[in-house]
């Protein structure tokens, strides 16, 4: 494996449609934020000869982070795709931003990808995020490699980086973690800094000298052999325990030697098994370069030990209705069944639908199924529609590259599909069906919005629409309780796309607001009210009389009513008329403008007309009747209380669980789990929790998560009832 001497660069960028599911790879780049992952994408398309130069197409466009949004923020916000061609295969490679915020958009690439590559920065190392995401993926055994970048850094040392990678992601068995290459310094700098200027194979035992521009193989000379021939021994142990031939670690022990023909096909099964991780350092190209360091032994390993889309097991499928459905997956003759991976929008084309083909065939202008179900919950509709796709095409920086058909196994885009949204799934106009949805964080930031002005009001419905159709981790709520629009969002760079994306895009300016729990409102002890509604102004008068007893109940109660009136004060007709006068007032507040709850509210005693009363004025009396017993009494404010479960390093549970006493939090217990992690289970009140996300990511180093549901309303603090009852008078 990368033993071959490439003397030339691979196939020119050109749009071509892969002829079978062994042609093709799928190739993800995971890594934290500001790793390196884009500019290795653009040093293998350099190298692959599908672009000019350095990350440039023809038109001098980037073929990753080509948003106009990404070159202001300086980061990945999204996944891109940028095809390759390698000795005959197709190269799929899927940017993902490595931003914590965007781990939907993460989750979207592992969907689409058959293997991953983790990108590690030689000057930064391994952080929590990116072993959580390992685990990611040893859970569902996708096939890893890793990349060292950053060599030129100051104090970089790809040995020691290596350790520490082994130390990471080994688990169990740190030698599966290991170099397939060793990096080759030239002379030092002044600043006595000596630069990687190629690599030697450790396997080969040849030297690949990248410090002309391009590779050039050559023997190693005395002095690197012994490191070599050290390093060696260990991969070809590592590489022979994965094995799956049993005998050849005994034979090896015994001093057989074993060839480098049958050392490399065992690597490569046991990379696609997912079972030995090879660590490979890359670099881009230097100004006039046609190659970057390390790249083209990349592309080798992606085309030889990286599993091709049929050696991957394919999401369960179903009808529309939920019954299971065999299939021959990733065949190209069976019913079409595809996934939207990503959806956006381009100003010119409309929606633009990525797309992973999981089996049969997709074609320009066909009529396909969208079913989309399961994400009701985020502001998302089930919906099942036929519709006609537009062109497919390969994307590449921002042009699209037209192609007739897409097969099992690849990657396109699709235009013009106004109702598929990002998890649905495409599939056969006769024959439809559902693919499971991947798994998606939930969105715990709240970001309340109001339109800016009256146009951006007219607006903002479908603005927002699209941008949840675009984003499944983003969900939309329309607060009935605080007639608040909140978008539901990851952290604070999602909240800041989010916005972006409105204004530049959907042309909606929106104004933030302090977002406000939905409060309730309690009596604290017993009171009586007398409702009077008597006027008599020319033609038909109003007359209601009404007295109400109001008691506290228990948490969750609700309202009862209770009719107690005796010998007909109240006809029979009118009692209702009280209950819904008193119902609609508890619904509008008593005190401070929330709903009532938890109380008993009894009809004692009234008086009525025999001509001037009516239901309305019943229900006047009521109303008013309410309204006086509350004056009369200690009304208290309830705050919703959320149940919310922390999973976090073991070296950062004091200070979360110090920070949950903080937010007048009760931890109700503590559970440990495996990876060196504890579960802390806790009850905070909502009112302290709305910036958690942000703050937990702070205090834990990116490496907790939590998740949160509601549990109850129960007595704020009179302290904290005070400073917002302070509140909602200024804000009046």
């Amino acid at each position: 494996m990368g033993d071959k001497a490439h003397t030339h660069p691979g196939a020119a960028g050109r749009a071509t449609a892969a002829d079978h599911p062994t042609s093709v790879r799928n190739v993800v780049l995971v890594g934290h934020s500001g790793s390196g992952k884009t500019t290795l994408v653009e040093a293998l398309a350099l190298t692959a000869g599908a672009v000019n130069r350095a990350g440039r197409v023809e038109d001098g466009g980037c073929v990753s982070d080509y948003d106009d949004m990404e070159h202001r923020q300086q980061r990945s916000v999204q996944l891109s795709l940028v095809p390759v061609e390698w000795d005959g295969i197709k190269i799929n490679l899927l940017d993902a931003p490595g931003y914590a915020d965007f781990v939907g958009e993460l989750r979207a690439g592992l969907r689409a990808a058959d293997a991953a590559l983790f990108v590690v920065s030689a000057s930064d190392g391994v952080d929590g995020t990116t072993r959580m995401l390992w685990e990611e993926c040893a859970a569902v055994g996708m096939p890893r490699a890793i990349v060292i970048t950053h060599l030129e850094a100051a104090r970089a040392d790809f040995e020691e980086m290596t350790r520490i990678c082994a130390e990471a992601f080994g688990g169990d068995d740190p030698d599966a973690v290991l170099p397939l290459y060793l990096p080759l310094h030239g002379p030092p700098a002044p600043d006595g800094h000596a630069p990687v200027t190629g690599l030697v194979g450790l396997l080969s035992r040849k030297l690949f000298d990248y410090a002309s521009g391009e590779r050039v193989a050559s023997e190693p000379g005395e002095a690197e052999l012994p490191q070599l021939d050290e390093a060696r021994s260990m991969l070809i142990e590592g590489i022979i325990s994965e094995s799956e031939d049993e005998t050849l670690m005994e034979r090896y022990l015994g001093g057989e030697q074993v060839d480098v023909k049958t050392l490399i096909e065992d690597l490569e099964r046991a990379v696609a098994r997912g079972v030995f991780f090879p660590v490979l350092a890359a670099a881009p190209a230097t100004e006039g370069a046609r190659q970057g360091l390390g790249t083209v032994e990349l592309l080798d390993l992606i085309t030889r030990g990286f599993p091709t889309p049929l050696e991957r097991a394919a999401p369960r499928v179903t009808t529309p209705e939920g019954a299971g459905r065999e299939l021959r997956m990733c065949d190209p003759e069976e019913s079409l069944v595809a996934e939207v991976v990503k959806t956006s929008s381009d100003p010119y084309v409309g929606r633009i639908s990525m797309v992973r083909v999981f089996s049969g065939t997709l074609r320009a202008d066909q009529t396909v199924h969208v079913s989309g179900h399961g994400l009701s919950d985020r502001g998302h509709e089930d919906h099942d529609v036929d519709e006609r796709i537009g062109a497919l095409s390969t994307p590449f920086g921002k042009q699209q590259r037209p192609v007739t058909h897409v097969i099992a196994g690849d990657l396109a885009c699709v235009a013009k599909l106004t109702r598929a949204e990002t998890g649905d799934t495409l599939s056969a106009k006769d024959d439809p069906l559902l693919m499971a949805p991947w798994e998606m964080p939930d969105p715990l930031l709240p970001l309340a919005i109001e339109a800016h002005s009256k146009p951006d009001e007219d607006k903002l419905s479908q603005g927002l629409a699209r941008l949840v159709a675009e984003d499944p981790t983003m969900r939309l709520e329309h607060n009935q309780d605080t007639h608040q629009v909140v978008l539901w969002c990851l952290g604070e760079a999602h909240a800041d796309v989010a916005l972006e994306r409105l204004r530049s895009r959907y042309g909606v300016q929106v104004d933030v607001v302090p977002h406000r729990v939905s409060l309730r409102e309690t009596f604290g002890d017993r009171a009586t009210g007398r409702g009077r509604h008597v006027k008599q102004s020319g033609g038909h008068g109003q007359y209601a009389i009404c007295e109400i007893e109001v008691e506290p109940l228990p948490g969750g109660s609700g309202i009862e009513f209770v009719d107690k009136v005796v010998g007909g004060a109240v006809p029979r007709q009118f009692i209702p008329s009280v209950e819904k006068g008193v119902r609609t007032q508890a619904a509008k507040g008593v005190a401070a403008g929330h709903p009532l709850i938890d109380v008993r509210i009894t009809l004692l005693d009234g008086k009525a007309h025999s001509v001037d009363s009516s239901d309305a004025a019943f229900q006047t009396a009521g109303a008013l009747a309410l309204r006086e017993a509350a004056a009369e009494a200690r009304i208290h404010l309830l705050e919703p209380v959320a149940e919310v479960s922390v999973l976090v390093g073991d070296d950062y549970v004091g200070a979360v669980m110090s920070d949950l006493s903080g937010r007048r939090g009760k931890v109700l217990g503590t559970e440990q789990t495996s990876g060196g992690r504890t579960l802390i289970r806790a009850e905070v009140p909502e009112i302290e929790i709305g910036r958690y996300a942000v703050d937990l990511r702070s205090l834990s180093h990116g490496t907790a998560r939590f998740d949160r549901r509601y549990a109850r309303h129960e007595p704020m603090p009179a302290q904290v009832a005070d400073r917002m009852r302070e509140e909602v008078r200024a804000a009046s």
